[in-house]
């Protein structure tokens, strides 16, 4: 197997590296698996650093992002963030299926006016991107939804609340110019699905996303690895938690957030935090059919994406059962390990979609470049999860709003480097999968 490329998941030692005085990340670039960059050095010369400090204006990269994180959050709060299932392998192959495609720029190209604006349900947004569905994201910020929901309302792109988030709704509704979409976990009896989509019907949800893959919990060893047997962080994870006052005062000083969108579905004596993910995880419906899903159809009427689909004939199926969009993805890697990456059925997928329904894809995007590369193959727009939980933890809305801005400014930058002028523009033919190296072509 290849080695894993520069900025996947996760890093192995499970180690944060160390601080220095001037807020910056001290990393082993000669370590893919944690670093950009390491062909640029002759040994640890020159010394590179993620910047980590308080300056939002100097952050560069999501990568910076994602190191001021590790900086400021507890040990156990990054392992739920980052880690994957099983032995990760799915978590690694995200980022590898990026690193696996090649660009073939053209040149002598008019790069004057460069146009990363896509048009999402209609409606045209400035970049080709919607956040991504997370649950429990109370544990990395107080209100949290409602940073993410506002950064999203800023940026003209989607923002798809999750079943499991700590914002009631109607208050994340109520964020001014916002697209707001509603994902949809099924459990219980149906009156709970029913009820949710009914609230989310009355919200002015733009589009309802079911996800599909998610009924079993997936084997999240190093996450449990913090927590003893009823859930509850272990000692050795209280320890470190109190080595971080920021975020405790900031997140965790009214104790454990609450699942404000099921809580009243959830018996009185078990709405404490972790009685009530128990208890929700344990109704989660594993007989979800298809028949659920015609359900579902037949009851909401505006946009509908399936999400969490990693096989094409389901893709023909969702399109025979009436879907408006399939989101293709693996749940960030945190639910089957040793599955494909949604990049590497997305040309396929295509074939089959054609333009008959919208076809996002979900995991593993950290750059522009992420987003240009599915953009080519074949994906209308994609989600973004961890990168934008990287802005929040590290900045707040801020540094949401600085996440989606890189990449927006990393795809110009591309778009001018490739030699095109705006997404209309890519197409398969621009890259290269590595195994297909090196080219021959007859002229």
């Amino acid at each position: 197997m290849s080695a894993i490329p520069s900025g996947a998941f996760p890093t192995t030692r499970r180690k944060v590296p160390g601080f220095n005085r001037t807020g910056t990340w001290e990393i082993d670039l000669n370590d893919p698996k944690k670093a950009e960059g390491s062909f640029a050095q002759v040994g640890s010369s020159p010394r590179r650093t993620h910047y980590t400090g308080r300056k939002l204006a100097r952050v560069r990269s999501v990568a910076d992002l994602r190191a001021r994180t590790h900086k400021l959050m507890p040990r156990f709060v990054l392992e739920y963030l980052e880690g994957g299932a099983g032995q990760e392998a799915t978590l690694a192959r995200e980022r590898q299926a990026f690193a696996q495609w090649r660009a073939m720029p053209f040149t002598l190209a008019d790069e004057t006016c460069r146009d990363v604006s896509a048009n999402i349900l209609g409606r045209t947004a400035p970049l080709p991107l919607a956040i991504a569905p997370t649950g429990l994201n109370g544990i990395f910020k107080r209100n949290a939804d409602i940073a993410l929901a506002q950064a999203a309302a800023d940026a003209g792109i989607p923002f798809i609340q999750s079943t499991m988030s700590n914002s009631r709704m109607e208050n994340v509704a109520a964020v001014p110019g916002l697209r707001h979409w509603w994902q949809l976990y099924v459990f219980g009896g149906d009156e709970i699905w029913q009820e949710l989509v009914d609230r989310a019907e009355r919200a002015g949800c733009e589009a309802l996303v079911l996800t599909s893959n998610a009924q079993i919990f997936g084997q999240r060893e190093w996450d449990e690895r913090n927590r003893t047997a009823g859930g509850f962080p272990n000692l050795s994870a209280l320890v470190d938690a109190a080595c971080h006052p920021r975020w405790l005062a900031t997140t965790f000083s009214r104790g454990f957030p609450v699942f404000q969108n099921v809580i009243d579905f959830v018996p009185k004596d078990q709405r404490s935090f972790f009685d009530s993910a128990n208890w929700i995880r344990d109704r989660m419906r594993k007989s979800l059919s298809w028949e659920d899903f015609a359900k579902i159809r037949e009851r909401w009427r505006k946009p509908l994406f399936l999400k969490g689909v990693l096989n094409l004939e389901d893709v023909t199926r969702a399109i025979d059962h009436g879907v408006d969009g399939v989101i293709l993805g693996g749940h960030g890697g945190r639910q089957a390990d040793w599955a494909i990456s949604p990049l590497d059925l997305l040309p396929r997928a295509k074939e089959i979609a054609k333009d008959r329904i919208a076809l996002y894809i979900s995991g593993g995007v950290r750059r522009g470049s992420d987003i240009l590369k599915a953009r080519a193959l074949g994906a209308d727009a994609v989600l973004s999860g961890r990168a934008m939980l990287y802005g929040l933890c590290a900045h707040g809305a801020a540094g949401v709003s600085r996440a989606i801005e890189l990449l927006r400014s990393e795809m110009v930058n591309e778009l001018g480097q490739y030699g095109v002028p705006n997404l209309e523009a890519l197409s398969p033919d621009l890259f290269v999968h590595e195994d297909r190296l090196p080219i021959r072509t007859s002229v």
